[in-house]
């Protein structure tokens, strides 16, 4: 409760003033950026029609370039960023009305508005696109647009008529990697490939590099030893320099191969009918949710049963078959169950708008186990390093009700509810129920 313990009455309440006026503010220029979105995709609507009237046998682009530049001209922006936001514009627009009505209203963000087209932009027939706007205006309403984005991209996938698998088969054609000079004599180097061997890749050269820096501090206790000074950033960016050089961390491994032992972690969710029934054709593909890579990204249902046959084993989720929501977690093999239990319900960071993975984030006790708290999933929940300090040194406190859903106060006096994200799950219905072969 340090932080803002010698605050005055007045301080406080300049604090409550400042952070209304935001808010408004905020409302203010996402219903003004709607406004200008709505007059980007007017514009290129005209230059669609005088194209059409005009017969131009190139489809209208030198029109809409033309409409581009002298909105560009008068903007002193480059007609080539006036043309791609006419596209974006007319893409939420003319595709996703009541998201841009939304915005306009002052009810979500432009940054949410982003997140619910890119999410929704392969859904091609106009209702499915409506009922998927309309279920996730829900959320956008009370979460931050980095929490939207996973719960978004889940709701579409209930409206795709083509599986997560048919779509990753076509997806893995674009794969490819880049490379782009940068000043100093510095370059960039990109990959865009099957989110489940990117996210692999990426978490081996985290470990390895928090474990040399463990390894680092410890050879620094030594008399006379020099300390590697090395963040984990540049420590990640040497060893992805020396394994594609290489073919191995040589430069950086131990002489009993310790980073050489380290392998690749990816945490996945997965329905046990998709396992069961296998390959999700798209005629089945709304009443069976996909695989999920750290309970965000949708895979492909190879790549999932693959996983499952590697492992030694599963955690299960159990779920309530019409509400979804996690009833308890077990193993054949149980260990840390509790821990589990709490990535699991939690799935990331429990402040609001924090969407880190569960699994980077620590178990905080919400009563203090000094104080009597009892370390039980009813009084534990997953924190980010961040705002599990936000929680200890400064006004900001949380109460856990049933259901794991927490209750944070702010140092103004604000309430904000956050609950556990739903689980990625099959619910049944009365109609299902009805029509299911047993």
């Amino acid at each position: 409760m340090e932080a803002m313990v010698d605050a005055t009455d007045s301080q406080m309440a300049m604090l409550a003033d400042l952070v209304e006026s935001l808010a408004a503010a905020e409302a203010t220029l996402s219903s003004m950026r709607a406004a200008r979105d709505g007059l980007l995709a007017l514009a290129g609507r005209l230059a669609v029609d005088i194209a059409q009237e005009g017969r131009h046998p190139d489809g209208g682009d030198m029109t809409i370039r033309s409409v581009a530049a002298e909105i560009g001209a008068i903007q002193r922006v480059s007609d080539r960023t006036v043309e791609r936001r006419m596209s974006d514009a007319s893409w939420l627009v003319d595709r996703f009305p009541s998201v841009w009505h939304a915005q306009g209203e002052g009810r979500i963000s432009a940054a949410h508005s982003r997140v619910i087209v890119d999410a929704g932009a392969h859904l091609d027939d106009e209702a499915d696109r409506a009922a998927y706007a309309a279920e996730v205006l829900e959320t956008a309403a009370v979460e931050s647009p980095n929490r939207l984005r996973r719960i978004a991209r889940r709701i579409a996938e209930k409206y795709q008529k083509r599986s997560v698998t048919e779509r990753h088969r076509d997806a893995r054609e674009k794969r490819r990697v880049w490379m782009k000079d940068g000043d100093d004599g510095m370059a960039e180097i990109g990959m865009h490939g099957p989110a489940a061997l990117v996210h692999g890749m990426f978490d081996r050269l985290s470990q390895m590099a928090h474990a040399l820096k463990e390894e680092n501090g410890k050879a620094a206790k030594e008399p006379g030893a020099a300390r590697d000074e090395r963040t984990t950033d540049q420590l990640r960016a040497d060893l992805m320099a020396d394994l594609v050089l290489t073919g191995a961390p040589a430069a950086h491994d131990t002489e009993d191969g310790l980073l050489g032992e380290i392998h690749a972690r990816v945490e996945v969710t997965v329905p046990a009918s998709s396992l069961i029934h296998g390959e999700t054709t798209s005629a089945s593909v709304r009443c069976s949710p996909p695989a999920e890579l750290d309970g965000s990204i949708p895979i492909d249902s190879w790549t999932a049963r693959f996983f499952a046959g590697m492992v030694a084993g599963w955690d299960r989720v159990f779920t309530h078959p019409s509400s979804g929501a996690m009833l308890a977690v077990d193993r054949y093999r149980p260990s840390e169950q509790l821990r589990r239990h709490l990535r699991a319900r939690d799935q990331r960071c429990r402040f609001p708008t924090c969407g880190l993975v569960a699994r980077k984030c620590d178990l905080d006790h919400n009563v203090a186990a000094a104080t009597g708290g009892q370390t039980c999933h009813d009084n534990l929940a997953a924190f980010c390093r961040r705002h599990h300090m936000l929680k200890h040194h400064s006004p900001w406190h949380v109460r856990q009700q049933a259901g794991g859903v927490l209750e944070w106060t702010s140092p103004t006096g604000r309430v904000y509810i956050d609950e556990p994200p739903a689980q990625n799950t099959v619910r049944f219905t009365e109609s299902t129920m009805a029509s299911a072969p047993f």
